[in-house]
């Protein structure tokens, strides 16, 4: 499992100030030594989309969740056993790492089985179980690994033993009794109980305390296509260990069609897997990958143990903006240019708000701060995402800090800052392809006020002919949307940059009470304003008053 990754991510809906912030704060992190990753909470816009392929960054990975998964706890990785391999040899094993459990897994890993210290007692205190190697399908190579044999006589491909485990301990003529055709002889020096043996069938002789057979004996088991093996321990060592030569696999407990193993996945959220680790009380649980390949295992300590999500949130500081599930993680940092929402932490932390028109703004003088300069491509990155946020120092969240900074970014990042946005803003106004969902959800916020649920969501144009098709369809969205996700008032801004003019509709059920309001005339969906720019200084104040005013 990793150790202390930091996952680095902005407000659901991201805009380009959110996930460009989030991918230089992350190299700056990294830069000073910790392990942090950019995350995105859905999916970018067009504009975002062509900042970080103008600049060739990546577009970081999607989070679901910050909710504790399996993934997130120190299980135990252990040894993964063949089906193949001896009793003895899982033994061994399980007794040098201090297991009780351990996976069973084929070629690729894959889990097939799961073998318990209970499960090889109990074979092995089976004292009665006299045909074992026969039913199991033991391999030559498990027995003489098992008893430290050597073949002595005869070839692999000859141990075919279909009977039982016999000590040839009477006389030669008595051994006709209990011998059968392709049983396993365990026998001493005896020549002529070995001659016996062979006669009656026996398809391998085990020779104890190094004795090595005769010609005669040799040249017998060579006719009936017999294994001889000889080994240096007595018959009572060998008879106590020849059964622990038996696979792994045939004691097991199957991984298939009712099967009784409980297994999770690695990307389980641990509090789902609490009920099923109480109702079955076993003592570990192996972990898969989502392909079935074997993680390690799992017990209930490892739930008293768990380590939380490590996340640093950018561009927001609200609960409803957020990662599902930020209860459960721990918050080291919040950088935001918003006003202070209702997220709180259960301990200090590094809390950065300044009142300028991007996120990247502080981002980018952190850098400085720390006396690190950021790579060309995430000073464009940067850059791109203040030219957004502010833009292009037109809204009035814009300062001469905001400025300034994009200034020496573009120094960095080698571009003109019109002709850039001019391109970045023409490929961000493209509407093509995109349902009305889309279009009204790619930058969308949640607010509250006053117990009234509400959201507002901004589009960006060059020409607010480009959008006159769509407009129909996008108000009937939101007159939907807000119905069935429980909204008292959705609002829509249309920014036309050329002429920095701004259309407002509204839907919900808040809405013919707040455009009358407005002013606006009976009928009339919308609102229209010179230089209204900003949803957070300007548009978010204005609906704030005017619901004020409901409650009055």
């Amino acid at each position: 499992m990793p150790d202390d990754v930091i996952y680095v991510f902005g407000h659901r809906h991201p805009d380009t100030d959110t996930i460009c912030s989030a991918i230089a704060y992350a190299e700056l992190k990294n830069k000073m030594g910790y392990n942090a990753q950019p995350r995105r909470l859905g999916e970018i816009n067009k504009e975002t989309a062509f900042i970080l392929d103008y600049f060739n960054v990546e577009v970081p990975p999607l989070l679901d969740t910050v909710k504790t998964q399996i993934k997130d706890l120190n299980i135990d990785i252990v040894d993964q056993l063949s089906p193949d391999v001896s009793i003895k040899t899982a033994w061994s094993i399980m007794d040098k790492n201090e297991s009780k459990t351990l996976p069973v897994v084929d070629d690729d890993e894959k889990l097939i089985g799961i073998v318990s210290i209970s499960d090889v007692t109990e074979k092995y205190m089976d004292v009665f179980d006299y045909n074992s190697i026969a039913t199991c399908g033991t391999s030559l190579e498990n027995v003489l690994e098992t008893i430290s044999g050597t073949l002595y006589v005869g070839k692999n491909e000859w141990f075919r033993s279909s009977g039982k485990v016999v000590v040839a301990a009477s006389s030669p003529g008595s051994l006709s009794e209990y011998i059968e055709k392709g049983d396993i002889v365990i026998v001493g020096d005896h020549e002529d109980c070995q001659i016996s043996a062979l006669e009656l069938g026996a398809n391998c002789l085990v020779v104890t305390c190094s004795h090595k057979p005769g010609e005669e004996v040799k040249k017998l088991a060579e006719k009936n296509n017999a294994i001889i093996v000889v080994t240096e321990l007595d018959t009572y060592t060998v008879v106590r260990l020849i059964n622990q030569s038996i696979p792994v696999g045939s004691i097991m407990c199957k991984n298939d069609e009712g099967s009784k193993i409980v297994k999770f996945c690695i990307d389980d959220f641990v509090e789902n897997i609490k009920e099923l680790m109480v109702k079955n009380r076993y003592r570990s649980y192996p972990v898969l990958y989502p392909d079935g390949r074997v993680a390690g295992l799992i017990s209930r300590f490892h739930l008293i143990s768990q380590r939380k999500k490590k996340v640093i949130l950018l561009d927001h500081n609200e609960k409803s903006q957020t990662a599902p599930g930020i209860e459960e993680a721990e918050v080291l940092e919040i950088i935001d240019h918003h006003k202070i929402g209702d997220l709180t932490t259960s301990a200090p932390i590094l809390f950065k708000n300044e009142p300028v028109g991007s996120t990247s703004t502080i981002i980018a003088n952190m850098y400085i701060d720390m006396g690190r300069r950021p790579s060309v491509s995430i000073a464009g990155i940067l850059c791109a995402a203040i030219i957004s946020d502010t833009l292009k120092f037109e809204s009035p969240t814009a300062t001469d800090y905001d400025r300034r900074t994009a200034e020496k970014l573009a120094a960095i990042a080698g571009i003109n800052i019109d002709e850039f946005a001019d391109r970045m803003f023409t490929a961000g106004s493209s509407l093509k392809g995109k349902t009305p969902k889309e279009i009204y959800s790619q930058d969308f916020k949640r607010v509250s006020f006053n117990d009234y649920h509400m959201g507002v969501s901004q589009i960006t144009i060059l020409n607010m002919d480009l959008i006159s098709e769509e407009k129909p369809e996008i108000v009937e969205y939101m007159t939907n949307a807000a119905f069935t996700d429980h909204f008292d008032l959705l609002a829509l801004m249309i920014t036309e940059l050329s002429t920095k003019k701004t259309e407002l509709w509204l839907a919900g059920p808040l809405a013919d009470t707040i455009l009358k309001d407005l002013g606006a005339q009976d009928g009339q969906r919308y609102l229209r304003y010179d230089r209204l720019m900003s949803r957070k200084k300007d548009v978010i104040p204005l609906l704030d008053s005017a619901v004020e005013k409901l409650n009055m």
